[in-house]
C-alpha cells in the first residue's frame, strides 16, 4: 500500500498528529487553559485606554486675572507648546492663580508624557515673575480618575452633625484604601472639623489691623511644640514638654494680634470665633430613597466613599472586597445610625456584561452546531462544533498572555470571528466527507484519507483565512479615541484565525478517523495498490 506523502503544512499537521496518543492530551489541555484564562483573567466593562495628560496650577497673590493671563498663563502655554505629543492645550486666569492644561494625544504612555511636563516646567521656572508659588502640576491618570465602587453614606439622625458622619466614614475609608489592588479612595460630601473666624470688619478697622496681621498671628501659633529630652546628674531622663497653643476656641480668642496704646488686642475683641465645620466648602451632596411603597424620601445629607482600582486589575474581584469590607461594618453603622446604599459598581456591570457576552457565544456555538446537522450530519457537527470551544481557549490564553483585560469589546471580537472560526474545520471535514464517499477512495486506508483529504485543501484555506487576517490588520493603525477603544478587535481576530486553522488541520482529521463512518461500496472490487 503507498502512504499519501503530504506536501503542505495542513497535510503534515494531520499526518503528525493523526495517529498520536497526545493529541487528546492536547485538546484537553487547550481547553482546561481556556476555561483557567477566562476565570482569572481581570474584567471590566470597557478596555484600558491610554489617556494622559496634565494641569499645571500657578499662583500669583495679588495679581488680577488679566495679569495672570499675561505673566503666567501665556507664558506657559507657549512652553507646553514645545512638548512633543502634545495635542491641545487650553489656560484659565482667575484672580490669584492661573491654570493650564496640556492634553497629550490618546495612545501617548502616561509616565513618559508626565515626565516631559515636568522637565519643561522646571527648566523654565525662571520665567514666572518674582512672588509667584511653586507650580502644581497634577497628571491626569484615568485609571484613578475613574472610580470602579462607589458608595453613599446617609445618617437617619437628624441630630448628627455634619463633621460626624464625615469622620465616621473617613475610618471605613482607611481600611477600604488598604484592600489589595485598590489605587485611591476618596470622600465627596460632607465636612471638615474647623476653627472659623468670623472677623468684625468695623471693629478691624476701628484697630487699624489687616487681615494680614490676624493670618501671621494665628499660623505663628498653630505649630505642634516638640518635646525635649534630657539627662539630669543623678543620669534619669527628664522630659519636658509644652502642649499645643491651639487646642480649642478659646486659645484662638486668646491670640494677641497686636497692641493699641500700650494694650494687648486679643483676637475674641474682634472675631467671633467657634468650633464647627469648614462654612468655606459650599460643596454637598444628599441623597433620597425610594420606600417599600415606591415613594422616595426626603433629602438627606450624605457623603460619598469612592474606589478606584490599579490599571490591568480584576474590577469584579475588587468590588466584591469592597462589599466585603463594608459588611464587617454593618453592626457599628447600625449603631451608629448610619445607612449605606451602594450606587455605583463597574465590577457588577463587567460581570454582567462579560457573562451575558460568553451566554451568547454559548448559544453561537449551539446554533452553529445545529446548521450543520442539518447540512453535514451529527457526527460532523460534533468534530466542527468542538474545534470552536479550542479556538476560543487558545485566543483567551493568548490575550491573558498578553496582558489584555475580558471586555465587551474582547468578547464582541470573538463574536465577530465565531462565523469566520468554523470556516476551516468545516472545510477540512466536508473534504473528509466526500473522499469518504468517494469510490475512488475505496481502496484507500483511513489514514490516507485523512492526510490527503486535508493537504488538498491546505493551499486555498491557508490564502482565504491570510487575506481574512490582512483586512482587521488595518483596524490596529486606527488612532485617538476609536483606535484605542477597538484595539481588542485586531489583536484578537488574527490570533483566532490563525488558531482555526492548526485546530482544523489537527483535531478535525483526528477526531473524524474515530467517528465517521464510511460507507459500504457493494458490486465494487477493492484492489491494494
Amino acid at each position: 500500500m503507498n502512504i499519501y506523502k503530504p506536501t503542505d503544512i495542513a497535510g503534515k499537521l494531520a499526518s503528525g498528529f493523526l495517529r498520536n496518543p497526545l493529541t487528546i492530551v492536547l485538546g484537553v489541555f487547550l481547553l482546561a487553559i481556556g476555561y483557567l484564562s477566562l476565570n482569572i483573567m481581570p474584567r471590566e466593562e470597557n478596555p484600558q485606554m491610554v489617556v494622559s495628560g496634565s494641569t499645571v496650577i500657578v499662583a500669583l497673590p495679588g495679581a488680577s486675572a488679566e495679569e495672570i493671563e499675561k505673566v503666567i498663563v501665556k507664558p506657559l502655554e507657549r512652553k507646553l507648546k514645545e512638548v512633543k505629543g502634545v495635542e491641545n492645550i487650553t489656560g484659565m486666569a482667575m484672580d490669584n492663580v492661573g491654570i493650564v492644561n496640556a492634553a497629550f494625544y490618546i495612545g501617548e504612555a502616561k509616565e513618559d508624557s508626565n515626565l516631559k511636563v515636568y522637565d519643561k516646567i522646571m527648566q523654565n521656572s525662571d520665567m514666572f515673575p518674582k512672588g509667584a508659588m511653586n507650580p502644581i502640576i497634577k497628571p491626569l491618570d484615568i485609571d484613578v480618575d475613574i472610580p470602579v465602587v462607589s458608595v453613599a453614606f446617609y445618617s437617619n439622625d437628624a441630630n448628627m452633625s455634619k463633621t460626624e458622619l464625615y469622620d465616621k466614614v473617613k475610618d471605613i475609608q482607611h481600611r477600604i484604601n488598604g484592600l489589595e489592588n485598590v489605587a485611591v479612595t476618596e470622600l465627596k460630601g460632607g465636612n471638615k472639623h474647623q476653627f472659623n473666624i468670623e472677623v468684625d470688619l468695623n471693629k478691624l478697622s476701628g484697630y487699624n489691623i489687616s487681615m494680614g496681621q490676624i493670618v501671621q498671628s494665628v499660623q505663628s501659633l498653630s505649630y505642634s511644640v516638640p518635646a525635649v529630652k534630657n539627662r539630669s546628674k543623678d543620669n534619669e531622663i527628664i522630659m519636658l514638654s509644652v502642649k499645643n497653643a491651639i487646642e480649642n476656641e478659646k486659645d484662638i480668642g486668646n491670640i494677641i494680634i497686636a497692641q493699641y496704646m500700650g494694650s494687648p488686642i486679643y483676637l475674641k475683641q474682634i472675631a467671633n470665633i467657634t468650633s464647627s465645620y469648614d462654612i468655606q466648602n459650599f460643596k454637598s451632596a444628599t441623597i433620597s430613597k425610594k420606600d417599600e411603597s415606591g415613594n422616595f424620601s426626603t433629602l438627606k445629607n450624605q457623603v460619598t466613599l469612592t474606589v478606584s482600582k490599579l490599571q490591568g486589575t480584576n474590577a469584579v474581584v475588587i468590588a466584591d472586597a469592597v462589599k466585603t469590607e463594608l459588611e464587617s461594618y454593618k453592626e457599628y453603622l447600625r449603631n451608629n445610625g448610619i445607612n449605606y446604599a451602594i450606587t455605583r459598581n463597574d465590577g457588577q456591570r463587567a460581570n454582567e456584561a462579560v457573562n451575558e457576552l460568553v451566554f451568547h457565544l454559548l448559544l453561537s456555538i449551539v446554533i452553529i452546531a445545529i446548521l450543520l446537522i442539518l447540512v453535514l450530519g451529527w457526527r460532523e457537527s460534533l468534530i466542527v462544533t468542538f474545534t470552536v470551544p479550542a479556538i476560543l481557549a487558545i485566543t483567551l490564553f493568548v490575550a491573558y498572555l498578553t496582558g489584555q483585560t475580558i471586555n465587551r469589546i474582547t468578547l464582541f471580537a470573538f463574536l465577530l470571528s465565531l462565523g469566520l472560526l468554523v470556516d476551516a474545520a468545516i472545510i477540512v471535514i466536508e473534504n473528509i466527507h466526500r473522499h469518504y464517499h468517494s469510490k475512488e477512495s475505496a481502496n484507500k486506508s483511513v489514514d490516507d484519507i485523512m492526510v490527503e483529504a486535508t493537504d488538498e485543501i491546505g493551499p486555498p484555506t491557508n490564502i482565504a483565512t491570510l487575506a481574512i487576517i490582512m483586512t482587521m490588520v488595518p483596524m490596529a493603525f486606527v488612532g485617538q479615541m476609536m483606535g484605542q477603544f477597538m484595539k481588542p478587535i485586531p489583536a484578537n481576530v488574527p490570533v483566532a484565525l490563525i488558531a482555526s486553522l492548526f485546530v482544523a488541520y489537527i483535531f478535525t482529521p483526528y477526531l473524524a478517523a474515530r467517528m465517521l463512518k464510511r460507507p459500504e461500496f457493494h458490486g465494487e472490487e477493492k484492489h491494494n495498490v
